[in-house]
Parts: structure tokens; C-alpha cells; sequence
């Protein structure tokens, strides 16, 4: 299990993942993560613009910038979800949270079935912000069933292209399990989460209560997403998340 890393300029510390995303990140001692979400999905130029406009109302840095959770209009190819990475980092490089190799914001990309945006856009964000003495806070980052490492999602998708009902369970499992592990490395549990989100297109009835309930993933139920997760083949993906505040803004 890898270790936390402390990203002291934004008051978290987060799970160490490849470039474009962390893992998850958690609000440090004295601090909390509120999450923000758009009335909306805003495309990313616009998104980035009224994100910094609410972090720096609220007085904090962007540097506190800690997670987000975007809706593109389909899922990519591996060679395009690279090249959307390499323009969303861009701007994560100016506000000083991308260093070139190590990326502390968590995120979350997925992909409507129904009703998609026409560009890439967010749909939500979190910042960290001063709050003594309150309890721990934390988002964890979208995970589909491909294990982290090696050059093609294809070549480390579970059950690639089998969407029945044991192949489902299966990739359900294994995407529990790294939310588990991402929980740990920033010290929480199921018992800590206040919102779970599911991703798919297919049908999750079968092993809901086996592998979702069961282990504690939906003590204050789950979020189904009607989504695709954002690379081509993959067909389930999950994020959790922990904090004592969310609101919705529009975007102007």
C-alpha cells in the first residue's frame, strides 16, 4: 500500500497516482474540504475560470484546489484520454499543483450516456478551507476496474468486453477494493464516507447488496450515475467521499 503524501501549500495531503489525477486527497488537521457543484456541467476554460473565482472569494489559495469531477461527451481512446490530460494538467501547472511528474488533485471523469456535454466539463469541484477542529474530510478519485500501471487500458481492463453478470461482480469487486485501499492510505473507511457514486451502463441489481451493501459502500445509499467511465472498454467505475459540506452554484 503506498504511503500519503503531505501537498502543504493546499492543506491536504493526498494518494500518489499517475500524472493526471491523485488517488484521493484529505483536509489536514484544522481543515475541511467543501465540495461545489455546478447547477450544470461548465466546460473546462469556463469551469476553471468560475472555479478560481469561488476559491478565491472564499480566501483561500488555489493551491487548496484538492479534487474534481468532470463529464466528457464520450470516452476516449487511450492516445486521446492522454492528450485531454496533458491540456487539463496545463492548467493545474499555473496554478501551482502540477509539477510536471506529481499531480495532488483527485479526480473523477465520466461520461453520460444520455444527454452528454458537447466538450469536456466539470461537473464538480472541492477545495480545502480553514476550519478548526473539524472532523476529517476527504474525496476519493474515480477508479474503474483496470489496475494503475502499463501502457494500455486494454491490456489491464478486468473481463475486457464481458458485461454479464458474474463479469460485472468481478469488476464491481476489484473497484472496491481500491477505494478500500485509497480510504486506508488516508486513514478512513466506508464508515467515514457520506456520499458513494457508481458509473456504469449496466445493470448493478445483481451483486448491489453482496458487494456494495454488504461491505458498508452505501450506509447513506448510492448515487447511481447512468455514466461511462472515461476510457474505451471500461464499464464500471466508483468514487466516495467524506465532507460536512456541499453546495450548488451556477456557473456565471
Amino acid at each position: 500500500m503506498s504511503e500519503a503524501k503531505t501537498f502543504a501549500p493546499g492543506n491536504y495531503r493526498f494518494v500518489p497516482g499517475p500524472f493526471q489525477y491523485s488517488g484521493g486527497a484529505a483536509a489536514e488537521p484544522g481543515y475541511r474540504i467543501v465540495r461545489v457543484r455546478f447547477a450544470d456541467p461548465v466546460p473546462l476554460a469556463a469551469g476553471f475560470d468560475a472555479i478560481e473565482r469561488t476559491i478565491k472569494q472564499a480566501g483561500r489559495p488555489l493551491t487548496s484546489f484538492c479534487a474534481c469531477e468532470l463529464r466528457s461527451p464520450a470516452p476516449f481512446t487511450d492516445e486521446g484520454f492522454v492528450a485531454f490530460n496533458r491540456i487539463y494538467v496545463g492548467t493545474l501547472q499555473k496554478w501551482g499543483l502540477f509539477d510536471g511528474s506529481t499531480n495532488p488533485v483527485a479526480r473523477s471523469n465520466v461520461c453520460p450516456e444520455l444527454a452528454p456535454p458537447k466538450e469536456p466539463s466539470f461537473h464538480a469541484f472541492s477545495f480545502t478551507q480553514a476550519a478548526a477542529g473539524a472532523p476529517g474530510s476527504f474525496v476519493i478519485a474515480g477508479s474503474g476496474e483496470a489496475p494503475e500501471g502499463g501502457a494500455s487500458y486494454k491490456d489491464r481492463i478486468i473481463r475486457l468486453g464481458d458485461t454479464g453478470t458474474e463479469a460485472m461482480r468481478e469488476k464491481a469487486r476489484y473497484v472496491l477494493g481500491e477505494m478500500e485501499r485509497r480510504m486506508r492510505v488516508l486513514g478512513f473507511d466506508w464508515s467515514k464516507t457520506t456520499a458513494v457514486q457508481v458509473y456504469t451502463v449496466h445493470d448493478i441489481h445483481p451483486f448491489a447488496a453482496g458487494e456494495i451493501v454488504q461491505r458498508g459502500a452505501a450506509r447513506h445509499g448510492i448515487t447511481w450515475q447512468f455514466c461511462r467511465p472515461p476510457v474505451i472498454g471500461l464499464d464500471y467505475e466508483m468514487d466516495c467521499r467524506g465532507v460536512a459540506e456541499e453546495r450548488v452554484i451556477a456557473a456565471a
